[in-house]
């Protein structure tokens, strides 16, 4: 009989693409896995896997190895959340969570807070990562939740295993110092503001990309982006304390943001959604924390 745990580790290999990757992901050595995916082969009577340069790829008989030990999993996980839910009398388990910066602190954090008194037996652990990185960590049984985000224009990559579901729609908005010529207007027209030098996220992000697009799309300029980083909270406090302009979503300014000046552009809305995804088959405890955020990202629309 082949054991999960091996074949846990042939699917981890897979979506990595290479030993070494599976193995940093796992806390394994690659000696370890190689080791553990030979008995595999053994137990299979037929090679598994295929080297492709410094990568691997799946036989035929791995990808059916894969796809049967990808439901075996799904049951395992599903037996274990029913036990759980069994022995404490009401749902319980443990969920995982990713999300990016502004939803974690607007939408993930409450609803931790309020699964505390709803769900006292669900156990949550949350960490900040991005769609890119969270998404096959969710396909491997590593994330169970993830709430990630799409702007306007730029969609993210179609999961077809996977269950996603609408939170919120954001506004993305000019924000300005307070004494900038153009804080006094009821919305801002970004062609004026050309000359502004601008703070963004590092390239290769999704909000840099829309920063570039916005601008040249409705200001017709590039814009001089001469400060950048991930952290939503340190681009506002670039606009306060530096003079630069930056393009923020709601999330990021909640009720308010002192020292500056926050707009919409003049020319056009533009947006942002921000959904979960998890996977097709939820347990009770998903279900809860998924219904948790849904609860959470309604009441940051009507604050």
């Amino acid at each position: 009989m082949m054991d999960l745990r091996r074949l846990r580790l042939l699917r981890e290999v897979h979506g990595r693409g290479t030993v070494h990757g599976a193995a940093r992901a796992l806390g394994y050595s690659p000696s370890a896995i190689s080791q553990q995916l030979a008995v595999l082969e053994r137990e299979a009577g037929t090679p598994l896997l295929e080297r492709i340069g410094r990568n691997v790829r799946l036989t035929a008989a791995g990808e059916v190895l894969v796809r049967h030990a990808t439901s075996l999993l799904e049951g395992v996980e599903a037996a274990e959340a029913e036990v759980a839910a069994v022995a404490a009398g009401r749902v319980a388990g443990l969920v995982r969570i990713a999300s990016f910066q502004s939803a974690f602190i607007r939408v993930v954090a409450p609803a931790i807070r309020s699964l505390a008194v709803s769900h006292p037996d669900i156990r949550v652990e949350a960490a900040e990562l991005e769609v890119e990185q969270a998404a096959p960590a969710l396909r491997l049984q590593q994330l169970d939740v993830m709430v990630g985000d799409e702007y306007d224009g730029q969609p993210r990559a179609v999961h077809t295993d996977l269950h996603r579901e609408h939170l919120l729609r954001e506004h993305i908005r000019v924000v300005l110092p307070e004494d900038h010529p153009l804080a006094a207007a009821e919305r801002v027209p970004v062609e004026q503001l050309a000359d502004l030098p601008w703070a963004a996220c590092q390239p290769g992000t999704g909000h840099r990309e829309m920063h570039v697009r916005v601008c040249r799309e409705l200001g017709g300029f590039e814009p001089d982006i001469r400060y950048s980083s991930d952290d939503f909270l340190i681009l506002l406090e670039l606009v306060r304390t530096t003079g630069a302009g930056a393009l923020l979503p709601d999330l990021v300014i909640g009720a308010g943001a002192p020292g500056v000046a926050v707009r919409r552009p003049a020319e056009a809305d533009v947006g942002r959604a921000v959904f979960l995804l998890t996977r097709r088959t939820r347990t009770p405890a998903v279900a809860a924390v998924a219904d948790a955020l849904a609860a959470a990202a309604t009441d940051q629309t009507r604050s």
